[in-house]
């Protein structure tokens, strides 16, 4: 497959997400990942008092310079996601009884992802956030343990609010607005108009 990418070197990922290093390749662009090493709840807690979009922004940039510092001269892509109830961030569940706490505060509910990303090149940042508005169905306690069954503790405890859209979560949702990619932790409609405006892409 040709691809679009003009860079001199691969696109470069701050992170050892699978699903986030899958929406890049799908777009053609040749990727390298490195994890970045951050300790988040560290940088959350020196953010105390951001609103989550904030937060998000914080999370990503730390995550992209990190990577950019041992890589001078690259492309540096980072991202992160926070998820948002009412003013509260939810971090990725502990175990599965701490998935079922989370998906019985968020049943019924409609919560917020917001995607941040942090584009560093040559020490200029660029960031961006997206958010995407979830509506999860009303759900007994019978419905997550069944959900909890299917989607099994691996996958749960994996993500932030205990689901993958892209999974058996999809299962728990009555309505999203959103970009997809927005919901799978990386906007990129926005991030690929800013390579094309950087000279990165061919077209």
């Amino acid at each position: 497959m040709d691809s679009p990418w003009l860079g001199p070197a691969p696109l470069l990922l701050a992170s050892t997400s699978a699903t986030r290093r899958l929406l890049l390749e799908s777009a053609a662009l040749p990727v390298d990942t490195e994890s970045p090493g951050v300790d988040e709840r560290a940088v959350e807690a020196a953010s105390d008092g951001l609103a989550p979009p904030d937060l998000a922004l914080a999370l990503a940039r730390a995550k992209a310079e990190a990577v950019a510092a041992r890589h001078p001269g690259r492309v540096v892509v980072g991202a992160d996601q926070v998820l948002a109830l009412d003013g509260t961030v939810f971090h990725k569940p502990a175990d599965a009884q701490d998935a079922r706490r989370h998906l019985a505060r968020l049943a019924g509910r409609t919560h917020c992802l917001h995607s941040a990303v942090a584009l560093v090149r040559d020490g200029r940042v660029d960031l961006f956030v997206e958010t995407a508005r979830m509506t999860m169905r009303p759900l007994a306690a019978e419905g997550i343990a069944a959900y909890l069954a299917c989607a099994g503790e691996a996958r749960v405890c994996t993500s932030v609010g205990g689901y993958q859209l892209e999974g058996p979560g999809i299962h728990l949702f009555e309505a999203v607005e959103g970009d997809h990619s927005t919901v799978l932790g990386l906007p990129l409609l926005p991030l690929l108009a800013r390579l094309r405006a950087g000279g990165l892409l061919g077209f």
